[in-house]
């Protein structure tokens, strides 16, 4: 059998895992293959599990919260530890914004869906304002930065080296930082099927994606080199940004699923889902 590994830019770990051998030799340890599918949009995670197209991916908080409003029958396997300043809320150095009440009104532009959505809505929601009615949320684009700069939205969620350079250029101020809100991990999920009856696999995947963060780590120059080519930005930005990161590996707990919890409570207060999630019910079942 071959196990298909969803990748995106997005999910750093899935991002170098797929730059290296380490899925291959230790899914070969339980006697089975690797490959890798590339997409753009990490939102669309839980679909391509539940069509088949992948078997295995990688996001932050919100869209496995939103696979699961829309019906997918995802399992939780793993999480990266806490990313505190992955990402930050920017505004303009001579904005009158200076907390999170004052966004009321404005424009934010974010990556609509991802953990950002959770980073939003909750700060939102901590300060008494919804993230449905009391700004208006826009899918941010290349011209964010510019936009920002200009007066012309009066906020930025921005992350990775894309944040490192904004601050080293100046003229932003941020508001809130990831770690102010949200733990901010990556978020690790699969099918039922394949989390209950081939839990070896979950285990070789996980022990990949360590060994993918442990290279990362050791080697950031050439894990910044390899992403400004590929995805922009200058290989000192990307630097900077991943040796911010964690790069460890943990395993699903209650404290992580109250986490997910309270920001589904959040996203179906304000009407970003549809229906009512319980995150328990996204953890593999014992066997009997």
């Amino acid at each position: 059998m071959t196990i298909t590994i969803g990748v995106h830019n997005s999910n750093p770990s899935l991002y170098y895992l797929s730059r290296l051998d380490y899925a291959q030799q230790e899914l070969a340890a339980v006697g089975e293959s690797a490959a890798f599918h590339s997409y753009v949009n990490g939102v669309r995670t839980g679909e391509l599990l539940t069509e088949g197209v992948i078997d295995f991916g990688g996001t932050g908080s919100t869209p496995p919260v939103t696979a699961q409003a829309a019906g997918h029958d995802i399992v939780y396997t793993a999480v990266s530890a806490p990313r505190p300043d992955h990402g930050a809320l920017l505004v303009p150095d001579d904005s009158p914004v200076r907390t999170v009440a004052d966004l009321k009104g404005g424009t934010v532009h974010l990556a609509v869906g991802s953990w950002q959505t959770h980073l939003v809505a909750k700060a939102l929601d901590d300060a008494g304002l919804s993230y449905a009615t009391d700004i208006t949320p826009v899918r941010g684009d290349e011209n964010s930065e510019k936009l920002l700069r200009s007066g012309e939205i009066t906020a930025w969620v921005a992350q990775g080296a894309q944040l490192v350079a904004a601050l080293r250029t100046g003229g932003v101020r941020v508001v809130v930082r990831t770690g102010d809100v949200i733990s901010d991990r990556s978020v690790f999920f699969t099918r039922r099927d394949l989390a209950e009856q081939r839990p070896e696999v979950i285990d070789a995947l996980t022990r990949a994606l360590q060994r993918a963060d442990d290279w990362a780590k050791e080697h950031p120059r050439e894990a910044a080199e390899i992403a400004a080519e590929h995805q922009g930005g200058t290989a000192q930005d990307w630097e900077t940004a991943l040796r911010a990161l964690p790069w460890r590996i943990e395993p699903v707990t209650d404290a992580f699923l109250a986490e997910q919890q309270q920001g589904a409570d959040v996203f179906h207060r304000t009407g970003f889902i549809e229906r009512a999630v319980t995150v328990a019910h996204a953890v593999a079942r014992k066997a009997a």
